[in-house]
């Protein structure tokens, strides 16, 4: 608490003001920056044609988690195991799948099934896995190639037959 109101320049009264601890602290922390990607994904995607959608949406979370690490290490870093952080960050995964679910079902004009949400947790999961494997160095992609190379991946389940009985 004391590194966080001396980097802020927040007495810690203040601090207690607002949140009851440094717990509360780093999820409304957390759920700000999700709610900030979210909303300008959604945006990205929505701005772009139809066979740009997938890399635009990347591009915009490839570039949040680069323009400020700080973003891509609270999401993405394997290494970081606070249980706010992990509690969030499978609410946030959630989140994810169901708008990418939404996304795909709308796009493909399928109805929601079983067929869609799998592939929508395997996307937001095979996404996260990437970005961290990207943020740890294992990646030698410039954002460009990742944004690109992630929304090439995303494009290949855009396949409509995948998604029916």
């Amino acid at each position: 608490m004391r590194a966080i109101c001396a980097q802020s320049g927040l007495a810690a009264r203040y601090f207690y003001e607002s949140f009851a601890d440094k717990d509360v602290f780093v999820g409304a922390v957390f759920d700000w920056v999700v709610a900030d990607i979210a909303a300008t994904t959604q945006a990205a995607v929505a701005a772009a044609p139809v066979r740009e959608q997938s890399r635009q949406g990347m591009a915009n979370i490839v570039n949040t988690i680069s323009d400020d690490i700080r973003v891509g290490r609270l999401l993405f870093n394997t290494r970081l195991d606070n249980p706010v952080v992990v509690r969030k960050r499978a609410e946030s995964g959630a989140l994810f799948a169901l708008l990418s679910g939404q996304h795909a079902g709308t796009a493909l004009q399928v109805e929601p099934n079983e067929r869609i949400r799998a592939a929508a947790h395997f996307a937001v999961g095979g996404v996260a896995q990437t970005l961290s494997a990207w943020l740890a160095g294992d990646l030698a992609f410039t954002p460009e190639q990742l944004a690109g190379q992630l929304g090439a991946l995303l494009d290949q389940l855009a396949d409509p037959t995948l998604y029916r009985d």
